[in-house]
């Protein structure tokens, strides 16, 4: 295989090259012959009869003298001339091959970037892919509700495949963060991966944003904005009213449990109501402009409100995902109370006992410290009577009930099971979908680090890690809420403000800017007004 250096090498280039070599060897030679031919004819005898003695003969002498010191002067000249001109060749050569910039050439020692620009790199690249993720699978759902399945099928696996790269991604970061790998050329490689896996997945969904413009015919004949406009208006219309039933919803929690229950939807009404009204007169101005046969303006006008009306699905979902389950929380409690107590009854040490093969297990050592199994003992004994005052005693928060149960007894046995598992299970699926919610209808102000976390809580969820699960998720929504915090809006942004903080409009423009649409970074900001 020709090495790409020479590739990128013209031909012109390499037969003047060439040229020029075959001359400077051509010159040496002959210099070389001048040189050795008067060597070998210095000792022979005369060739040709000898003169006679006299006047002629001694000029004859004098002017073979003269010749013969000429002889030897004038290919010296020519050899020295033909060597110096050789150098001048290959020194302008080397010179120009050390400077040239022209396609083609490589560099032996490309630059290294410093490690902090690659870390603002992948972190740029993380937070994008993540964004054009979420917004693709938003404007699917409303393809897929008038177009079906079948037809929207390569959108879905394009989707499904990007979402897999970005996963990797983030796995590869976060081991990163963690320090792994050690050595500086690794992490520099850890980087690009998780750099180009985003760059993957960005072109996943470029590669088909093509294909559902046509699909969706919004800019054609206009048949396809008013049955695109029809799908919208209608989940516009069904959020509205859930919007009004969410409110209800949540002064019921509010005033059965402990206010710390709705403490992850806090505003979450009044954001959905905002994001419909930004929806409503999004939707209203698109209809208008496809009336008067300004498809692209309408376009423009249809995104903005599908991503509201999608937010707004979002936040409402939020409520009603919340109050089910803390209904199936609060059910799961007395269960919950039976059989920490088993498990601490099965656990509890006798006085000459060193205590269960799982403490041991945990511990890492052969067995614990003394006193350690009565200690954990007693902690655990302690969770439970808490919560049980707690439910005789007025208002509770039922999934943190189940949460500290479930690590009380984790904590003393190294495993849970039956209803403890199910348990477990239910409270890691609440914070790794609070924590969802949050990052999304937030994302124009959550940067890479808090949507790391949540991916790893996901991926632990699935994994069956919901001890883990749990504990990630609950630091990813730290995190977002840190940096809605920074950005200055405290999550109550309104109007198109409101839609920038949402990712529903970029911010490109004062006005917001255009509404991202299903796609990677090349294509994502194509609908422009």
């Amino acid at each position: 295989m020709t090495s790409s250096l020479f590739r990128g090498r013209p031909r012109r280039a390499t037969a003047h090259i060439r040229a020029r070599v075959a001359h400077a060897v051509l010159g040496a030679l002959v210099g070389a012959g001048w040189l050795v031919l008067p060597v070998m004819t210095v000792d022979t005898r005369d060739p040709v009869p000898v003169a006679p003695a006299g006047a002629v003969a001694s000029a004859a002498a004098s002017s073979q003298a003269g010749t013969s010191a000429a002889d030897l002067v004038l290919p010296l000249v020519a050899g020295v001339a033909a060597v110096a001109l050789a150098g001048f060749g290959w020194l302008r050569r080397t010179r120009r091959a050390r400077t040239r910039t022209t396609p083609g050439t490589v560099s032996a020692h490309p630059p290294v970037p410093a490690p902090a620009d690659s870390e603002r790199q992948a972190r740029a690249a993380l937070r994008l892919a993540d964004d054009c993720v979420r917004t693709s699978r938003e404007e699917l759902s409303f393809v897929r509700e008038r177009f079906g399945e079948q037809r929207t099928e390569p959108f879905t696996h394009a989707l499904r495949a990007a979402g897999t790269e970005l996963s990797a991604a983030f796995a590869v970061w976060r081991r990163y963060e963690e320090g792994v790998p050690q050595e500086a050329g690794a992490r520099r490689q850890a980087l690009a991966g998780v750099i180009g896996r985003c760059a993957e997945a960005g072109r996943r969904l470029d590669a088909q944003a093509e294909a559902l413009d046509r699909l969706r015919d919004l800019t054609a004949d206009g048949e396809g904005m008013r049955a695109a406009l029809e799908v919208a208006e209608e989940r516009f219309r069904e959020l509205a009213a859930r919007a009004m039933a969410a409110q209800r919803t949540l002064a019921a929690l509010r005033e059965r449990y402990a206010r710390s229950v709705a403490g992850s939807v806090t505003g979450y009404v009044e954001q959905a109501k905002d994001r419909l009204v930004f929806a409503g007169a999004r939707l209203n101005e698109a209809r208008q402009a496809a009336d008067v046969g300004e498809t692209r303006r309408a376009a423009w006008q249809l995104r903005a409100g599908e991503g509201a009306v999608a937010q707004a699905g979002v936040l409402v979902g939020g409520v009603e995902r919340l109050a089910a389950q803390v209904r199936e929380a609060a059910g799961l409690v007395p269960a919950a109370l039976t059989g920490a107590e088993a498990e601490l009854a099965a656990a509890r040490p006798a006085p000459a006992d060193e205590g269960p093969a799982e403490v041991r297990r945990e511990s890492g050592r052969g067995s614990p410290a003394p006193g350690e199994p009565a200690a954990r003992s007693a902690h655990v004994d302690g969770v439970l009577a808490v919560v049980r005052e707690e439910l005789t005693g007025g208002p509770y928060d039922p999934l943190d009930a189940l949460r500290r149960i479930t690590r009380a007894v984790e904590r003393l046995t190294g495993v849970r099971s039956g209803v403890l598992g199910a348990a477990a299970l239910l409270v890691a699926r609440s914070s790794v979908a609070g924590a969802e919610e949050f990052v999304g209808v937030h994302r124009g102000a959550v940067g890479a680090e808090a949507r790391a976390r949540l991916a790893e809580a996901a991926r632990e969820l699935g994994a069956g890690s919901a001890g883990w699960a749990d504990v990630v998720a609950g630091e990813a929504r730290r995190l977002a809420d840190r940096d809605v915090r920074a950005h200055g809006t405290e999550g109550d942004a309104t109007g198109p403000a409101g839609a920038v903080l949402g990712g529903i409009l970029l911010g490109e423009d004062p006005d917001g800017g255009p509404p991202p649409a299903f796609g990677g970074p090349q294509t994502r900001s194509r609908l422009h007004r």
